[in-house]
């Protein structure tokens, strides 16, 4: 069987994308396939100099795509609500939203409305991204959400008595591990939905292994030391990613990542969603919640009880 890679890309021209975190690492990376291959990206980025500078790298690529900046900081509510409204005066399609941004083992720190950051910016921001985007994406024929998630899903665990850590001693892995899951759990839970609503909307799912790129910053010196030399280059780690959301055969609910290696390095390849991430009673209260601390709510019909047990 050949690998998967940058050639099994379809043709994207026609198409618009919005990649989060497109700045740098597999965002970036991901931005330039998308553009090289045809489509509009637009690269939602929290620093709108880093982003300009994205854009000017891309474009000297000379794609047959186009890119744009725009401005998006997933822990500020009203942030993402100003780029979902910008997004859509300026374009009457979305065919592909790749949630991708996300913070890693960070110290404790909190979001504009008070949310742990990596749970607040991980989760809620996309939970809240996405539900701003749904109309265009339901309008738009073919259209996929692809969230990048992480092996750090298998050992997480929701806590919903302290979601965002204003009670327990601050664990700064752990808090990773619940955002990644929440993730997982997200996607899941909207591909439901959206199956019950009828909508042909695929929701997918990827993670890049260990890939080598600047989410590591907040890890261990010696694991920063030792990841350019053992990890994957970007280039190799967004095809798990680019497979999700582009993959004719990848269907709703399914989740993609490297081959070899127990998940951590290789080409991409249908990979294992942790037995938690499948609780779907966990999941649909998640949603509740995260509706809640997000004030955000889908244009879908209620999940019925038969949906439910599907």
């Amino acid at each position: 069987m050949s690998k998967w890679n940058l050639s099994s890309v379809p043709d994207q021209a026609g198409r618009t994308v919005v990649i989060t975190g497109a700045n740098a690492g597999i965002g970036f990376t991901a931005a330039a396939m998308f553009a090289c291959k045809g489509a509009h990206v637009v690269l939602a980025c929290r620093d709108p100099r880093k982003a300009a500078d994205a854009v000017g790298k891309i474009r000297a690529m000379r794609p047959s795509g186009s890119v744009e900046p725009g401005p998006l900081d997933l822990a500020d509510l009203e942030s993402v609500a100003a780029f979902a409204g910008h997004f859509r005066e300026g374009h009457d399609r979305l065919d592909v939203l790749v949630n991708n941004a996300g913070v890693m083992w960070s110290p404790p720190s909190r979001t504009e409305q008070g949310f742990d950051l990596q749970f607040g910016t991980n989760h809620l921001g996309h939970f809240a991204l996405t539900g701003h985007l749904l109309p265009l994406l339901l309008n738009t024929r073919g259209a996929r959400v692809t969230t990048m998630t992480s092996l750090a899903q298998n050992f997480g665990r929701i806590d919903f008595d302290d979601l965002n850590w204003r009670r327990r001693p601050y664990s700064r892995g752990a808090a990773y591990n619940q955002s990644k899951l929440a993730n997982m759990m997200f996607v899941l839970e909207l591909q439901r939905r959206l199956t019950a609503s009828g909508s042909a909307l695929a929701v997918t799912a990827a993670h890049p292994g260990w890939t080598s790129s600047e989410l590591t910053r907040h890890s261990h010196p010696a694991i920063r030391r030792v990841s350019p030399v053992v990890g994957m280059k970007p280039e190799v780690g967004a095809l798990g990613l680019m497979r999700a959301a582009t993959d004719p055969t990848a269907q709703g609910g399914s989740y993609w990542g490297p081959r070899f290696f127990f998940g951590t390095k290789g080409h991409p390849s249908a990979a294992r969603i942790s037995r938690r991430a499948e609780d779907t009673a966990v999941a649909a209260r998640l949603w509740e919640e995260s509706a809640v601390l997000t004030g955000v709510t889908y244009p879908l019909p209620e999940r019925t009880e038969r949906a439910t047990d599907a």
